[in-house]
């Protein structure tokens, strides 16, 4: 993977530099929108070989939320500005200098908070032998995954399910979406295709679905 790793670094470097005017609004715009915490949310994820690295995405969730890793479209720890910079990706252009820095790649499955790496078994570990991406085949297939997540736990409630919504996200979250989308990063592992990284590159940037994997993504 030698023309990936060379691909990280240089676009992600020249990627910096032509998004540093974007960088830099966005910055302002969630210093004065969401005053009272850090514009940048930093926190331990898991990289490759189970290595524990900060990942820097904007700040969309209030301070001192105290919320779970699994979020819902419309909940109220999201803030408005918050919510916008989620729905067009913005909050994740610092990731860019975790891929210069090699700590992430543009295209691999996301970086996991720890706890869920722990419960990957056998060959589905193979995960763990790739850097987290910015975007991939999982993070296609669920771009609008807080939007799915909120109708499932609206459909559950409506059928007469009793749980708080946030504990019904986690359950759907857990034994649905989780398990295929280590379906789909382990499929990506075996069957690495460095055309399908410019391909998926591109359905993330034009908002286009792809086939993958025998499904559309």
């Amino acid at each position: 993977m030698l023309l990936k790793f060379l691909f990280d670094r240089v676009v992600s470097f020249f990627g910096l530099i032509v998004l540093s005017p974007v960088l830099l609004i966005v910055a302002i715009l969630v210093k004065v929108k969401m005053p009272g915490g850090p514009v940048l949310f930093v926190q331990q994820r898991v990289g490759k070989d189970a290595r524990l690295f900060k990942v820097h995405k904007f700040r969309t969730m209030t301070v001192n939320h105290g919320g779970s890793s699994v979020s819902v479209a419309g909940e109220s720890r999201i803030t408005p500005l918050g919510a916008k910079l989620r729905r067009y990706k913005l909050d994740e252009l610092p990731e860019l200098w975790d891929v210069l820095v090699g700590n992430m790649s543009f295209v691999g499955p996301r970086p996991d908070v720890p706890g869920y790496a722990d419960k990957l078994v056998g060959e589905d570990r193979d995960v763990l032998r790739l850097r987290p991406g910015i975007t991939g085949p999982a993070s296609l297939k669920y771009r609008d995954e807080e939007e799915m997540i909120a109708a499932y736990v609206q459909q559950a409630q409506a059928e007469g399910d009793t749980r708080p919504a946030q504990e019904i996200a986690v359950w759907y979250n857990d034994n649905t979406i989780y398990p295929d989308k280590v379906r789909l990063n382990c499929y990506y592992y075996r069957h690495y295709s460095f055309a399908k990284d410019i391909q998926m590159i591109l359905a993330t940037v034009l908002g286009r679905k792809m086939e993958y994997a025998g499904e559309e993504i």
